[in-house]
């Protein structure tokens, strides 16, 4: 891995975070299910839609916590265990998952809304606030 090689450099120094970032954006890259989409909204946001069909709203999770947007599913036995049916094709998953993704400073979750089996989590970038610092200039002599 090229990358690791970079950020092991000597002459980067606290870069330790970035290299985390990029392993855990790798990570979660490779992840298959839920298939999603991630889109540019016109307000300069992002929408990002999971494929979640048969998950009701209360077998869905979407929380933030360190920096990572994570959505989760867990399937709750629904009377009839799995032996007791005679699938004659099993395409639809029927497992849990947890489907995580890096998220860049200052971004917000500001609604997540499931509609015919896919959950919309839409994220805002607010403007950061300009700080403008005076240094004071000290006179010597």
């Amino acid at each position: 891995m090229t990358r690791a090689i970079l950020f092991d450099s000597p002459f980067l120094l606290g870069f330790e975070h970035t290299r985390d970032l990029i392993e855990r954006a790798a990570k979660a890259a490779a992840e298959s299910y839920p298939p999603y989409n991630v889109e540019q909204s016109d307000d300069g946001g992002v929408r990002i839609t999971l494929a979640v069909a048969g998950f009701s709203p209360d077998q869905l999770h979407v929380t933030v916590e360190g920096g990572q947007l994570v959505v989760a599913g867990r399937r709750e036995a629904d009377g009839k265990s799995e032996t007791d049916r005679a699938y004659l094709h099993r395409g639809i998953a029927a497992r849990g998952f947890l489907r995580t993704f890096v998220l860049a400073d200052g971004m917000e979750v500001t609604a997540a809304t499931l509609e015919h089996g896919l959950l919309h989590v839409d994220l805002a970038r607010p403007e950061p606030e300009r700080l403008v610092r005076r240094i004071p200039i000290r006179s010597v002599g």
